[in-house]
């Protein structure tokens, strides 16, 4: 994913040219962290589950208290203009909402207008390196905030592990709590034993993906059953296959955790034919 300064975002009301859109330094997203994001993939022009990242999104400003109620039809226009007035055929729609401005102080004020901002990325969804080859994950001790089911710009601890895993040869890590398995830097965690998908139940521990559950929704038509619960790295070492999923990525293979090859190192089946039917289920309700 190259980085494109030439686009139109979106600021506070008004359609910027990137150049132009600048936030101020008293905004507690960039002094507190205090602001949640989504992302809403976009192929064919289209927003693929717009809905579940309304919703998402709505449930992250209520848990952390923000003073603001999202327009559900004013966030999806603005999301269509930004893909209309970029262009995009692929890639995704990236919106934060902030607090907003105010004095910096460890209270949470009130009576303060939220900072909105969104821009596009582009990148091609479907033609993913990874859905071919498949990832290798690390484990990683789960040192991140509490409240990971909020999707909050929280993610330097985040970064640090994923670049890690990089450094080590990696493309990803699994993150552990307790001796079982949260999930990756930044996706949703799961494997597959005995034909049936297993992968950790929705609590603070975790993001309740968006993505993760249109899975669970077609896992059936893969022919698969649905166990939710923790697993390890062992069980997944001895997995038939594993994967992960997140908006930008679908579902992805993993042939590799800690060191050890699941299966026979390649892309299972299973993972490719829930991987297909996920998208052609989301391409067939995107507006």
């Amino acid at each position: 994913m190259q980085f494109s300064p030439e686009r139109t975002v979106y600021l506070d009301g008004q359609y910027l040219p990137a150049a132009e859109a600048k936030v101020s330094i008293f905004d507690r997203g960039y002094l507190m962290a205090d602001a949640v994001y989504e992302f809403t993939a976009v192929v064919d022009n289209k927003l693929l589950d717009f809905e579940g990242h309304y919703q998402r999104l709505q449930r992250s400003l209520n848990e952390l208290d923000f003073e603001f109620t999202v327009d559900r039809d004013d966030l999806l226009e603005m999301h269509r203009q930004l893909v209309a007035r970029n262009d995009l055929g692929f890639g995704g729609v990236y919106l934060q909402v902030s607090r907003g401005v105010a004095e910096r102080d460890f209270a949470i004020p009130v009576d303060v207008a939220p900072t909105i901002m969104a821009f596009t990325q582009q990148m091609n969804l479907l033609e993913h390196p990874a859905a071919k080859k498949g990832l290798k994950v690390v484990s990683a001790e789960d040192g991140r905030w509490l409240r990971r089911d909020i999707k909050s710009v929280q993610l330097l601890y985040t970064s640090m592990v994923k670049t890690q895993a990089i450094k080590a040869g990696a493309n990803d890590a699994f993150f552990v709590k307790d001796g079982y398995v949260t999930e990756a830097t930044s996706a949703n965690a799961f494997i597959i034993r005995d034909n049936t998908i297993i992968t950790r139940d929705l609590s603070a521990d975790l993001l309740h993906g968006v993505t993760r559950k249109g899975i669970l929704k077609v896992a059936e038509k893969a022919g698969l059953a649905v166990e939710e619960r923790p697993f390890t790295i062992a069980e997944a070492q001895d997995a038939q296959e594993v994967f992960i999923t997140a908006s930008p990525i679908f579902a992805l293979p993993v042939v590799e955790v800690d060191g050890k090859v699941i299966g026979d190192g390649k892309p299972g089946k299973a993972t490719k034919d829930l991987r297909s039917i996920l998208i052609e289920d989301l391409r067939q309700h995107a507006i």
